[in-house]
């Protein structure tokens, strides 16, 4: 064996995405290998395996592919987060909704997205934290916040982005707005809000979108947008033309690039990150970690 082979990590979900078939994978492998990596495949078991096999086997690998949904891809790199010396990352989107491969134009199909790992270069994206755990591309609360992860995953499968629509919609018709302080590279926010999202991404859900002129996934800086509880039918609609219009220069919209953000509240207030549920705290302190992994793109995905 030609021991200038370089080794590649695949960390597989096999639970994740519409399909059973494994074919697409067996490509998949055949591309990297032909691409002169010695592949070493895992097959994830349950929530943790990806962040476990990537902390405990990715410092000894040239590369680190996960195939799985945006909880997969969250997992992977909150265990490289954990190395020192942290391999570029690639990304085989097979989930249901896959946002943060939308936002870099990373294929769906597996053999596109392997060709598009080993033709690519690595690109340093910022990875943020919220208190103890990571997320890659978004942290959010409220109305849009539940509809990633409380739709079944049959659900998921079957209907794709339409079962996170039709949660989107179903909670706006009963919004609880939470009470929070959220301060923004100093700026102070106080009030009822329906929803918050720090983000670094164009795509949020399936549901919420940012303009891509907006959105620099290695800039440092989140886009933090919060969307103000609607006190009339006017203000309610405001909110709906700036969410389905990407139009954030509206009352009761508040869109700003920040690097570091603390919220702060009282009230029970869950959070999602990449899609999967995170607990509510009464202070969350979110960081950007610039350029924190480096993701195998093409040049002009970025």
């Amino acid at each position: 064996m030609d021991h200038y082979e370089k080794k590649l990590l695949f960390i597989v979900n096999p639970r994740s995405g519409r399909t059973k078939s494994r074919a697409p994978l067996f490509d998949a492998a055949e591309c990297f290998s032909r691409a002169g990596y010695l592949v070493y495949i895992r097959m994830t078991e349950g929530p943790g395996d990806a962040t476990r096999l990537a902390r405990e086997l990715g410092s000894d690998f040239d590369l680190v592919v996960c195939s799985g949904g945006d909880g997969t891809l969250n997992e992977t790199i909150s265990g490289l987060m954990q190395l020192e010396n942290r391999p570029p990352v690639g990304y085989l989107p097979n989930g249901s909704t896959n946002d943060f491969a939308a936002s870099l134009r990373i294929p769906a199909l597996t053999e596109k997205a392997a060709a598009n790992v080993t033709d690519g270069v690595p690109t340093a994206l910022d990875i943020g934290s919220l208190n103890d755990r990571y997320f890659a591309y978004v942290a959010s609360f409220g109305a849009f916040t539940h509809t990633s992860y409380s739709a079944p995953q049959a659900a998921k499968n079957v209907l794709g982005h339409f079962a996170y629509i039709l949660g989107g919609i179903g909670e706006l018709t009963n919004l609880k707005p939470c009470h929070c302080r959220i301060t923004a590279d100093g700026e102070v926010f106080s009030g009822d809000y329906i929803f918050g999202a720090v983000c670094n991404s164009t795509s949020l859900g399936g549901v919420v979108k940012l303009r891509s002129e907006v959105v620099d996934m290695s800039d440092g800086l989140f886009e933090l947008l919060l969307l103000q509880s609607p006190k009339t039918a006017q203000d309610l609609q405001n909110l709906i033309v700036a969410v389905t219009s990407m139009n954030y220069d509206q009352p009761g919209v508040i869109l700003r690039h920040a690097r570091s953000i603390t919220v702060e509240t009282e009230d029970d207030l869950p959070w999602s990150l990449d899609g999967e549920f995170a607990p509510s705290a009464p202070r969350v302190e979110i960081q950007n970690h610039p350029g924190g992994i480096r993701l195998m793109l093409q040049p002009s995905a970025k």
